[in-house]
């Protein structure tokens, strides 16, 4: 279990430029988003860490000619003509208040690799937790059906049971802190071209590590109470 230091290397994420939030009163949506707030307030328990599942993909791209590499004065030069060689998944787990986070980079993004990922949190990540609290999206493959498409029923019910998961609402993914730590990965790491598969998980690698070492973590502060007045026009009109 790693050791819990909140107070290191906060990074306030910028919210305004990610919310997308239904435009109307939306009963479903500020449901599932003050049960996502809520599960942020709790304080640190390591037998029930609160750990944020996010994925993206990444387009592979070559160089069709060598770049000229930077010297005084000038940048590094690239050609504008390049190869397209496919595409990469990553998959990223943060415990905000632990300050980690595991990336993971696969060859698609299927209900059998996000059945996997669990599986690797529950086993090998979190594996003295009591109780993991997930909190994601609702992609169709973030469900629990998929560890049934991936394992025997005995082992996708173990899993499952140890599991309390919690997700963000239709339009609310700003609200899960896993897309927030992807968009600076892919700011410091994943803003160039990259060739292939290996090299993308060796540089994913190198910044998880380092971005680990120095207990990153996101210094979140909205609230529930926030929600109320800030985004007061979604919570529907009471009709006495």
């Amino acid at each position: 279990m790693r050791a819990h230091n909140a107070q290191k290397n906060k990074l306030k994420p910028h919210l305004k430029e990610q919310w997308v939030i239904p435009p109307k009163q939306n009963a479903d949506f500020v449901a599932a988003m003050e049960d996502v707030l809520e599960v942020y307030r709790r304080p640190y328990d390591p037998k029930q860490p609160v750990v944020c599942l996010d994925e993206q993909s990444k387009q592979l791209v070559k160089e069709t000619r060598v770049p000229i590499p930077a010297k005084p004065g000038q940048k590094r030069r690239e050609d504008y003509e390049y190869e397209r060689n496919g595409t990469a998944n990553i998959f990223m787990l943060f415990e905000p208040l632990a300050c980690w986070r595991h990336v993971k980079v696969t060859q698609r993004r299927t209900k059998i690799d996000f059945a996997h990922v669990i599986k690797e949190l529950v086993d090998e990540l979190d594996p003295d937790a009591e109780t993991i609290v997930l909190v994601m999206d609702n992609l169709n493959t973030h469900k629990v059906a998929s560890l049934y498409e991936a394992f025997e029923p005995a082992e996708a019910r173990r899993l499952i049971d140890k599991l309390e998961i919690h997700y963000t609402p239709k339009h609310g993914s700003w609200l899960n802190l896993a897309e927030t730590d992807l968009s600076v990965l892919t700011r410091q790491c994943l803003d160039r071209r990259i060739p292939d598969r290996e090299t993308l998980g060796s540089e994913i690698d190198a910044w998880q590590n380092e971005r680990n070492e120095a207990e990153a973590t996101i210094d979140w502060q909205f609230t529930t109470e926030d929600a109320r007045i800030k985004l007061k026009q979604l919570y529907p009109s009471i009709q006495v």
